[in-house]
C-alpha cells in the first residue's frame, strides 16, 4: 500500500488534472467546488481536505500549467536547430494550448483570484519574455531576424500582446473568435522578425507541419 501523503500526493495531482481541464474549457467562474467533486466522483469533504477552497485550487493549477508550459519551452529550445525551429515550435505549443481554451478563463483569473493571476504575470514577464528574447537575438545571429530588431522591445511587445488578447473590451467574444485573433496576431508578429532567408525557412516549417496534420 502507498503511504498516506504519496496517496495524498496522488489524489491532488488528479483533482489538479481534472480542474484545469474543466477551468479550461468553461472558464473558472461558472466551475464550483461543487462541480469538481462531482466531475471526479470524488465527495466534496475529500476534495476540500485536498485544498481548502476554489481559490487554492485555482492557483495549484495555474502553477501545474505554467510548470508544464516552461518545461515545454526548454525542450523545444534544446533541440531546436534554430531560432526559426524554436519559435516554430513555440507556435505550434500556442496553437495547440489555444484549441483547449476558453477565452473567459484568464479573465476570471484576474478578476477573481488575484494570487493565480500573479503566478500568472510572473510567468508572462519571466518566461514568455525571456525566451522569446533569446529567441530574437538567436534569430538575428544566424541571419534568420532582421538585424535592427531590438529584443527587449520586442519581447516586451510579444509579451503586451498576449494580455491585450485576452481583455473583452478589446476582442469581445460576440464580435470576434479567440482563437483567430490569437493566431492571427502571433503570424503578425513572427513575419515582423524575418529576413527572406528567415521567411523561407520558416514558411517550409509551417507546410510540413499543416501536412503532418492533415494525415
Amino acid at each position: 500500500a502507498l503511504p498516506i501523503y504519496q496517496i495524498s500526493h496522488i489524489m491532488k495531482a488528479k483533482v489538479i488534472s481534472v480542474a484545469e481541464d474543466l477551468f479550461m474549457r468553461l472558464g473558472v467562474r461558472s466551475i464550483t467546488m461543487d462541480e469538481v467533486a462531482r466531475t471526479l466522483s470524488m465527495s466534496k469533504k475529500t476534495l476540500y481536505q485536498c485544498f481548502e477552497n476554489k481559490d487554492q485550487l485555482v492557483s495549484a493549477t495555474m502553477i501545474a500549467h505554467i510548470e508544464r508550459e516552461e518545461d515545454a519551452f526548454k525542450r523545444i529550445h534544446e533541440a531546436s536547430g534554430n531560432a526559426i525551429e524554436e519559435i516554430h515550435g513555440l507556435a505550434e505549443i500556442m496553437r495547440k494550448n489555444l484549441g483547449q481554451l476558453n477565452p473567459s478563463t484568464l479573465f476570471d483569473i484576474q478578476r477573481f483570484h488575484s494570487h493565480a493571476w500573479e503566478t500568472f504575470l510572473d510567468f508572462k514577464d519571466k518566461c514568455i519574455q525571456g525566451h522569446t528574447a533569446d529567441n530574437i537575438v538567436r534569430g538575428v545571429n544566424e541571419g534568420y531576424y532582421r538585424p535592427e530588431i531590438d529584443a527587449n522591445i520586442m519581447a516586451r511587445l510579444r509579451v503586451e500582446q498576449v494580455s491585450l488578447m485576452f481583455k473583452p473590451s478589446v476582442f469581445s467574444s460576440a464580435d470576434f473568435d479567440f482563437k483567430q485573433v490569437q493566431l492571427q496576431v502571433l503570424d503578425h508578429f513572427i513575419h515582423g522578425l524575418l529576413t527572406d532567408k528567415g521567411r523561407e525557412l520558416y514558411e517550409q516549417f509551417h507546410q510540413e507541419s499543416s501536412l503532418l496534420s492533415q494525415k
